[in-house]
């Protein structure tokens, strides 16, 4: 679970829920995780970009609106 999914204040209370989770953030740290293996490359052309934006906008449906910009690249 990712940090920034963490968006509330919570208060705990009672000593044996402290240190219940005390020990859970403590066993959480040092859980192992296995490295994934990503196949990605950079892309940098902007007409892949563009095509990939596109395509996922057409997957995800078209409520969604990319914004982005591409230094130094001709207006599209």
């Amino acid at each position: 679970m990712a940090t920034s999914s963490i968006t509330r204040n919570f208060v705990i209370t009672g000593k044996d829920k402290v240190e219940a989770f005390a020990n859970a953030l403590e066993e959480s740290a040092n859980a192992f995780v296995s490295e994934s293996k990503v196949s990605a490359r950079q892309l940098t052309d902007p007409d892949e970009i563009k095509a990939l934006m596109m395509k996922a906008k057409e997957k995800k449906g078209k409520k969604l609106c990319y914004s982005y910009t591409i230094q130094n690249a001709p207006p599209v």
